[in-house]
Formats: C-alpha cells, structure tokens, sequence
C-alpha cells in the first residue's frame, strides 16, 4: 500500500473521524502531506508484520491544544529536529516512522514526515483513534516506556525527557508546552518492530483511508454518506458496533484553551426543540448524554459530522448554530480491556460513571 495525492482528501477526512473531535486540524495536516508528495514519490506504508523484529520504529506527534494548531502551523523542521535529537540519544537511525494516534494532524505529521525523509511509515498507531495525554496508548499497556522522549518548538528548543514512568513524562512534559507556545512536535515511545507487534493498534492508517473514501464516494455519487459510512464501517474488524446518536443544531458552545488543551463542551438541540444532547471534550470528544442519559462514553469514539456531507468536525472547528450528527462507534478490544480502562476509561477523565460499550447503551 502507497499513499500519494490523490488519497489526501480522503485520508485526512478519515483521520478526523478516528480523531474524535482531537489530534490536529486535519487540514493543516493535509497542506503538509500534500507538500511533502509533490516533491517525493508516494508514501510507502509498511503492515506490521513487514517489520524486521530489530528495527527502529519512532512515533512522531503534536502535544498541545488543538486550538493553537490552526494559528500556529509546525513544519517539517520540528518533524526532522526531534527524530534527530532522538536517534542521537538512541545510537542509532529509525527504520521506520508511526503515528502515535489515528486522529487528524497526528495522523497525517507522520506520513507526511516520511515522504519528506525518505522513510516507510508504519500501517498501525497506539490507539485506534485519539486522546490527549501520552500514557493513553496501547504501547503503555503493554509495558513500553514513552521516554526518552524529545520534544521541539518553532524556535529551535529541544527538551529531552527521560523517565521509566509513562505519567510522570506526561506531567512532566505538560508544562512544558506552555512556553514553548501551546504546541510542540514530539518523538516518543521508541519501538522495536517486534515491540510493534506485540502493542500496535493494526492497519489504522488503511481504516483512516477506508472512511474517508467511504464518505467521499458517496458525495461524489450524490448516495447518503451516512449510509455509506456506517456500511464500510460495519464491515471493520473495530468499529462495527456503531450507529447515529444525535441530529440537530449547536444551540451553545463552551471552549477554553486551559493547561494545553482545548477543554469544553457542545449542546446540540434537535429541530424539534424538544431533545437536548451535550458532548464533553478534552481535545477530544469523551462523552455524549442525550436529555441526561450517557449514550456514549470513552474509550469509545464519539465524532460530530456536518449533517449533509459527513465531514467529520473537530473541536476546534465547532460553531454556534452548526447543523450536525453526532456518531457513536465502537473501538478494539484492546481499548476496552480493565487494564486500558483504568489509563483512559471514563473516571480517568473525572467521570463518575462505569464504561458502557455503545452497543449496550440503549
């Protein structure tokens, strides 16, 4: 599998929906790819069993707010820097490049960084969608350590972190976005390719471009994308429990840049005036309570899509009097083991509630 131009729309497309609401303005995302592509050949996109158990697989992503994104645009420079300040801690070059999570510019930095250096990108990420603090991924679960970590601003700076407690980085890294302008480019979770096998979240990238095509298509056709969404993804291995939660209008909208996220909240009111459902973020979309009542709950994906293409919308993106559905799905069962739920389930994010897998919550 390659991805080259004319994949761009629809992967950055299907990377927002996975992103749920987080991960970067795909846009900005899509810009970089498609530079990146007009100067090199297409991305080559290694499945994870194509990896040779020693090689060196770095995750590359954007720590920050997602808000600060679209008024401070990263470049290849940052990319390059912290890949390099990391292969210069390591000893060694990376074989091959990942992301970090499937969600919008984090899932587009990485390929885009490959094209750009001339190096395969990895069909798998650590998540199977977005979330927005480091321990959060699957490569935490089982036991690899996110340090050393390098992280980089526009300005040059390059700070290096090294800790074998996954939190303790991630508390420790938090603060430092602030001065370096509420956005940094990082290098994280340095992998073996048999460590890769054990940990990654599979053929995400391939799911990314799937939806987006999926949605894309179907406008093309002048189909339903609903229809055609919910069709591919029921044919997923992850995110075939999935299903329409909410349609109306954003009636009121509370978004703050606060500590390096973009934390808030959304209400949707349906067209009748009657039903009322509230969508809680943090840099991504963590719970949905229709008239009080959770009908959706992280680690599961909640995405808000504009009604009549489908275009998933990020929370940074979101507007008062935006019409929009509102789509519930499921994630891999890694994600929803006691183990992950305990990293990234519900009372990890402050709510006082059990997790509920949406094919359960009626």
């Amino acid at each position: 599998m390659r991805i080259g131009l004319s994949d761009t729309h629809d992967f950055a497309r299907g990377a927002a929906f996975l992103g749920t609401g987080g991960g970067g303005d795909p846009y900005i995302g899509r810009l970089l790819l498609e530079q990146a592509l007009k100067k090199s050949p297409p991305t080559p996109v290694l499945k994870v069993d194509e990896l040779d158990d020693d090689a060196l697989v770095v995750p590359i992503a954007g720590m920050g707010a997602p808000t600060v994104i679209v008024e401070k645009i990263l470049g290849f420079s940052e990319g390059e820097r912290v890949l390099r300040a990391l292969e210069k801690r390591l000893g060694r070059k990376a074989t091959a490049i990942m992301s970090a999570e499937i969600g919008g510019l984090n899932a587009l930095y990485p390929v885009a960084m490959a094209a750009h250096l001339g190096l395969p990108v990895v069909d798998a990420d650590g998540m199977g969608r977005a979330f927005p603090e480091l321990q959060m991924v699957s490569f935490n679960i089982f036991g690899q350590r996110s340090a050393p970590l390098a992280m980089t601003d526009e300005n040059g700076d390059v700070v290096l972190i090294e800790s074998d407690d996954n939190l303790r980085v991630e508390r420790l890294a938090r603060p430092i976005v602030v001065p370096m302008g509420g956005l940094c480019m990082m290098a994280l979770y340095p992998m073996s390719g048999r460590a890769v096998k054990e940990c990654a979240i599979r053929d995400t990238l391939s799911l990314a471009l799937g939806i987006g095509r999926a949605i894309g298509q179907a406008r093309k056709e002048q189909r339903e994308p609903f229809e055609s969404l919910f069709a591919h993804l029921r044919t997923t291995e992850y995110y075939r429990h999935c299903r329409l939660l909410f349609d109306g209008k954003i009636v009121d909208l509370k978004r703050e840049t606060l500590r390096g996220w973009a934390i808030g909240h959304a209400i949707i009111e349906d067209f009748s005036g009657q039903r009322r459902l509230e969508v809680t973020f943090r840099n991504e979309f963590l719970r949905a309570r229709a008239d009080g009542r959770t009908v959706a709950i992280v680690p599961d994906l909640i995405s808000i899509l504009d009604r009549e293409t489908a275009e998933p919308i990020t929370t940074e993106n979101l507007k008062y009097g935006q019409r929009v559905k509102v789509v519930g799905a499921s994630v891999p069962p890694i994600m929803r083991s006691e183990r992950a739920l305990q990293v990234w389930g519900p009372r990890a994010f402050g709510f006082d509630e059990p997790f509920v897998p949406i094919e359960a919550a009626l």
